[in-house]
């Protein structure tokens, strides 16, 4: 791993509290996610300055993603449109040029990585035994934030990473734990069948597929009682101001406040959250810094977002085995219910606090398996599946409407 390894502590951009940070307004902030986005081979010529990079690609060449086992195996950036394509991933450059590493964490970016839950709770794996749940005391394992996984095997179309380690959570329960990843790209045919789109040939695809297997390698069985851990896989775009996310709602409920748990960082202000028909649209601007996410009850195996500016639909699809109701509760308390916690989740990034930097800015995409209560030897498996379908507006909102059931009059009047 060629990345530069220098102490200093980046969660004081987390915390917006360090003298030498420049002063960012949220309207600064949205400046910044209007950024003229790379193409795919300036990013890819970029990273390989910092870090090994392979580039899968699909029969007609126009699909490329570019992978790397020096951050965990990890989809930095793909694109629908060859090497003079736009870069679809978000990629933190400005980190990877200062060569800083943080104790707590590393926001490399990347459009599909892996990370465990839970974050928060009795048994969470980032937070020491007795601690208290703030950012001080926050690390991310270095097993899914800094290490380097082994290539197993690399073809045209398809990397294999592993890697073992051993985790203690907040209880001071030991997992032994393996990872497999396999990263593959679809060809662009399967991925209009796997969306039920087999006519839309005319508009530019690229489709993806992370398979994380999470496998119990010690010699006692993973327990409620002790805590379970739970894949979860992050997609970190970049943001625009025409940016909006689209979550499927499939309940009842008509109250949107009851259909998604939009706390983490503090209620999302009303005019960056609605319900329109079944649909939560949640903005993707960069500028604010806020959270939501829905349970297994609530959210159906696909969400994704529309950049109006960029003429790019995205959709992230996902594993989740039927009457699956145990997820990880990833909240920053002691729980009451730690297996009641989210499917998927969305974030959209801004300044921490006011007058401080954003971390990126960047917006989130994020999907979770449900807890794993794995004897020694068992595994459990997530799939994430990302789809980029660029073309013209009238291409895609009858992909829109079919798929969320809303149009792109509707998406871009909500806000």
């Amino acid at each position: 791993m060629k990345i530069l390894f220098f102490p200093i502590a980046l969660i004081a951009i987390l915390l917006g509290c360090t003298q030498k940070m420049s002063t960012v307004t949220e309207n600064q902030a949205s400046a910044d996610s209007t950024k003229k986005i790379s193409t795919f081979q300036e990013d890819v010529e970029f990273l390989k300055k910092y870090i090994d990079v392979i580039v899968l690609q699909d029969a007609s060449g126009n699909g490329k993603l570019a992978v790397s086992a020096a951050l965990q195996g990890r989809a930095m950036t793909s694109t629908s449109e060859g090497n003079d394509g736009l870069s679809y991933g978000w990629i933190n450059k400005e980190l990877f040029i200062s060569g800083d590493t943080s104790e707590h964490m590393n926001a490399y970016g990347g459009e599909d990585r892996i990370w465990l839950g839970p974050e928060g709770g009795q048994f969470s794996i980032y937070f020491n035994k007795g601690a208290e749940f703030n950012l001080d005391n926050w690390h991310v394992p270095r097993v899914i934030d800094l290490d380097t996984y082994t290539v197993a095997s690399s073809t045209q179309n398809e990397a294999v990473f592993t890697k073992e380690a051993e985790l203690r959570n907040y209880t001071g329960r030991i997992f032994n734990i393996g990872i497999k990843r396999t990263v593959k790209i679809i060809e662009k045919q399967n991925a209009l069948n796997r969306l039920g789109l087999d006519s839309a040939t005319d508009v530019s695809l690229v489709a993806f597929e992370s398979i994380n297997e999470l496998i119990n390698i010690g010699s006692e069985p993973w327990t409620k009682e002790s805590g379970l851990l739970s894949i979860w896989i992050l997609g970190m775009f970049n943001p625009s101001p025409a940016a909006t996310i689209i979550v499927p709602y499939q309940g009842k409920e008509t109250m949107l406040r009851n259909i998604v748990n939009d706390t983490y960082f503090g209620q999302v202000p009303d005019d960056r959250l609605k319900l329109v028909g079944k649909a939560v649209l949640f903005k993707a601007d960069g500028a604010y810094r806020s959270k939501i996410g829905l349970t297994p009850e609530n959210a159906p195996q696909w969400l994704g977002s529309y950049d109006a500016d960029n003429n790019i639909l995205t959709v992230v699809k996902y594993t989740k085995p039927t009457n699956a109701t145990a997820y990880v509760n990833s909240l920053w308390e002691i729980q009451k219910e730690p297996y009641r916690g989210d499917a998927v989740n969305a974030y959209n990034d801004g300044p921490p606090a006011p007058g401080a930097k954003p971390l990126g800015p960047f917006y989130e995409l994020e999907t979770s398996s449900p807890a794993a209560a794995l004897k020694p030897e068992e595994s459990v498996i997530h799939v994430h599946t990302t789809f980029h379908i660029k073309g013209l507006r009238q291409q895609l909102d009858p992909i829109v409407q079919k798929l969320f059931n809303i149009s792109i009059d509707e998406i871009n009047g909500a806000f």
